[in-house]
């Protein structure tokens, strides 16, 4: 019986995602890394660099059973295949379309968020539920600070992003 097109996950030692997919494309695999855009602070200057999305993480093609995929575990770069037992786990092919389908301009874009810098929130649930706050900043990691107004003191604190909804007007 011969399996259907399926994409497996490797591990890669650290920040060693492009050396990986050069070794795999370079052996005839089709590898992807999938990138997104992050802000990176250093020496007071601002700029956007491209980073793995799942960083140690590679997915690998393989097309049936036509292609073996134990040569992967000794390809420069990668530290090991993510397997249940003796087989690779695999990856349905509409999760990888899934992310392809986000990408421009080599990124994956994040879907919009709804609140903005300065927006005025409402906090629910909680030991603050009910309380309204005034957003800071906003963070990758669905964490937002915002600047609560507590007994005519500014508070700063994180919430998570989906306690929050925009204040009524």
């Amino acid at each position: 019986m011969i399996e259907a097109a399926r994409w497996i996950v490797a591990t890669t030692h650290p920040h060693s995602e492009a050396i990986a997919r050069e070794h795999l494309d370079r052996q005839g695999f089709s590898a992807y890394c999938p990138m997104i855009r992050k802000r990176r602070s250093h020496a007071r200057r601002v700029d956007t660099v491209l980073r793995p999305m799942f960083p140690g993480y590679i997915f690998v093609h393989l097309a049936g059973n036509a292609r073996p995929w134990r040569p992967i575990q000794s390809t420069t770069g990668i530290r090991s295949i993510v397997r249940f037992g003796e087989e690779p786990a695999t990856l349905d092919h509409t999760f990888i379309a899934a992310l392809q389908s986000r990408e421009e301009d080599g990124a994956i874009i994040r879907p919009p968020t709804p609140f903005v810098v300065g927006q005025q929130v409402q906090i629910e649930g909680g030991p603050l539920d009910g309380l309204l706050a005034r957003i800071l900043t906003l963070n990758d990691r669905e964490r937002i600070t915002v600047l609560l107004d507590v007994m005519n003191r500014g508070v700063k604190t994180v919430v998570d992003s989906r306690q929050l909804t925009p204040a009524p007007s």
